[in-house]
């Protein structure tokens, strides 16, 4: 076997195949789901996975207002932001931000599991949550897939 024949082909932004992705998110676990979600937005699902390249496909989230927590965290678990100014930490709890804004629970669970950095950055636009089973994406014709 001649080893000189294997080339490591490393993907661009000219060469990448991004795709559209359906997901519903109707009676599924946060953290599961989020991390099969990172994972597509990454790209590491494809065997041309290029960690310093946004290879990933585009996903849409629908149901994200259907979204279960196990144990208690819909009630004991808190999200911490800073406003910048002195005294301004602020807590949240699931139970409210499902109240207020159903999709940034799967956004902060997805953002979480992102590089922190540009890419992530990057990446993470890639990815379009919903609170209802409805989006905007049909032009785009995704394709759906079973989390």
């Amino acid at each position: 076997m001649n080893t000189l024949s294997y080339k490591t082909v490393s993907a661009n932004s000219k060469t990448v195949n991004k795709e559209w992705v359906v997901v519903d998110a109707q009676g599924e676990i946060l953290g599961r789901l989020s991390s099969k979600i990172a994972m597509m937005i990454r790209g590491k699902h494809k065997p041309s996975f290029t960690p310093h390249v946004d290879c990933g496909d585009n996903v849409i989230v629908i149901n994200a207002d259907k979204v279960k927590l196990t144990g208690n965290k819909f009630s004991d678990k808190t999200y911490v932001s800073y406003t910048g100014y002195p005294g301004g930490q602020r807590f949240i709890s699931p139970k409210e931000l499902m109240a207020k804004h159903p999709q940034r629970v799967i956004e902060k669970a997805v953002r979480g599991m992102l590089p922190k950095n540009r890419l992530g950055r990057a990446i993470f636009k890639n990815l379009h949550v919903y609170a209802g089973g409805e989006h905007p994406h049909a032009a785009q014709s995704p394709k759906t897939i079973k989390p």
